[in-house]
């Protein structure tokens, strides 16, 4: 098990009713795919929001991470954020 800061942006944190937590990750979430499964189990709000979880975007230490099988360690801080539009 690791301690990680969990960061929620625009409406994820709208959805899931923080911008931020301090949790203890259980020991068989290794991977951001396994975060956001563990996420989605942790109630009603983060399974509505996370649903279409592949249009969530992922932070590790402040570095976008795009793959689902990237490791989870050494992480201190997980930002979760929707897609970025600019123009």
């Amino acid at each position: 098990m690791s301690d990680v800061k969990l960061v929620y942006f625009s409406w994820i944190r709208e959805g899931v009713g923080m911008g931020e937590e301090d949790v203890t990750l259980p020991g068989n979430v290794v991977t951001v795919g396994d975060l956001i499964a563990w996420l989605k189990t942790r109630g009603e709000e983060f399974d509505h929001v996370l649903r279409h979880d592949s249009a969530i975007r992922v932070a590790i230490n402040h570095e976008h991470v795009d793959d689902r099988n990237h490791p989870l360690a050494g992480a201190t801080e997980i930002a979760l954020f929707p897609p970025m539009t600019g123009g």
